[in-house]
């Protein structure tokens, strides 16, 4: 297991450096300090031999990357976790945007792991560090169709048992949609300040914003609320949804109307209250999501 692990880790670094020099490059690039690109259109010939996975599903093709933290290959759970939406980043250069390399998000995965003592995956979401597709069409079914095949190729590639989802914000919407899209191997989801009932939200923001409310979202638009019958019955799985009540970007009742609408098809769920950062009370203290998740992946949550 821990030399599998070894051998995509050293490939990571070594195999763009060999390519070069089998080119007959005078002095081999460490692709992995180099910034990833965001944005870029789907292209199977260039998406990367490890650290990501080629993603088809029914209406499209990405190339989604991610990054490995401790031991995975063959973990009875993994923590895969899905960032927040980064619609101001994917405005700027690649070169602009902190931590916008495939070293610093190893980085990252690394330090998760060793913190929370279990293995986690760092995937990253269409249009972001490296994914193709568009960032700024977030929420529209092809963002959680391409999650969704990703989740698959990785079990595949590293024989995993089960999953413990952790998403925020965006990430936690994204990890709800993953929940409705039938899937048997997700032991726990920990959702936090996820948006949920996406029209109504769009309208709160709409009038917040000092705009009309608009009448209707776009037809692709995929809202896990209007979903949830395709949640698997699981006795054993949780789903743990956190947030603040004083939240001005996923707003709290939306977040508990989620929660009612699930718990009333029999699934076990959870709605929790905590404290949050001002003035907008979005971002959670105590870095309570993946406490919450690395407490499931030990089975104690």
């Amino acid at each position: 297991m821990f030399a599998g692990h070894l051998r995509a880790r050293l490939g990571r670094v070594l195999f763009p450096a060999l390519a070069l020099l089998g080119c007959g490059a005078a002095t081999p690039v460490d692709q992995s300090s180099v910034p990833l690109v965001w944005g870029a259109p789907a292209d199977k010939a260039q998406c990367p031999v490890s650290d990501a996975v080629w993603a088809e599903y029914s209406s499209g093709e990405d190339c989604i990357r991610y990054f490995v933290g401790g031991a995975v290959d063959g973990a009875e759970r993994v923590i895969v976790f899905f960032r927040a939406d980064r619609h101001r980043l994917a405005r700027r250069p690649p070169a602009d945007i902190p931590e916008n390399t495939a070293r610093q998000q190893q980085a990252i995965a690394d330090r998760m792991a060793r913190r929370y003592g279990h293995p986690v995956i760092l995937v990253e979401r269409p249009g972001t560090y490296g994914s193709s597709g568009n960032h700024l069409r977030t929420r529209y079914s092809a963002e959680f169709l391409a999650l969704n095949a990703t989740l698959d190729r990785l079990r595949e590639r590293y024989k995993l048992r089960s999953f413990v989802l952790y998403g925020h914000s965006g990430g936690a919407t994204a990890a709800a949609a993953l929940l409705t899209m039938g899937r048997r191997d997700i032991s726990c989801a920990v959702l936090t300040s996820g948006a949920f009932s996406l029209l109504e939200r769009a309208r709160y923001m709409d009038a917040r914003a000092g705009k009309i409310p608009r009448a209707s979202l776009a037809a692709d638009v995929y809202d896990p609320l209007v979903h949830v019958d395709g949640i698997v019955p699981d006795s054993s799985r949780r789903i743990i949804m956190i947030g603040n009540e004083h939240d001005q970007i996923t707003p709290f009742a939306l977040q508990r109307k989620f929660a009612d609408v699930v718990r009333k098809k029999g699934h076990r769920i959870d709605l929790i209250n905590h404290a949050a950062i001002g003035p907008d009370f979005h971002n959670l203290t105590a870095s309570v999501g993946m406490r919450t998740a690395a407490s499931c992946a030990g089975g104690k949550a």
